[in-house]
């Protein structure tokens, strides 16, 4: 026979006055947060990944590629 302990069945003077505060959040604002971090990731992967000078969304300006050149490097995407 089992003890409570071994059970995961804790005596009652040890679970009286434990509340657990959880956060209230709604659903807008969940999708809201998801929606926000999934665009700041595609414009990072963007820039870091993909935006090359000729199809730069600054036309031919190449400040953003030299900015990040060597990020661009070091996480492996090829730029020359």
């Amino acid at each position: 026979m089992s003890t409570a302990a071994e059970r995961g069945v804790l005596p009652q003077t040890l679970t009286q006055g434990l509340t657990l505060d959880t956060p209230t959040v709604s659903a807008i604002n969940v999708a809201l947060m998801l929606t926000m971090t999934t665009v700041l990731a595609l414009l990072a992967y963007y820039f870091l990944g993909y935006d090359q000078g000729a199809v730069s969304v600054f036309g031919s300006d190449t400040h953003v590629h030299e900015f990040v050149h060597d990020s661009r490097h070091f996480l492996g995407f090829p730029c020359h």
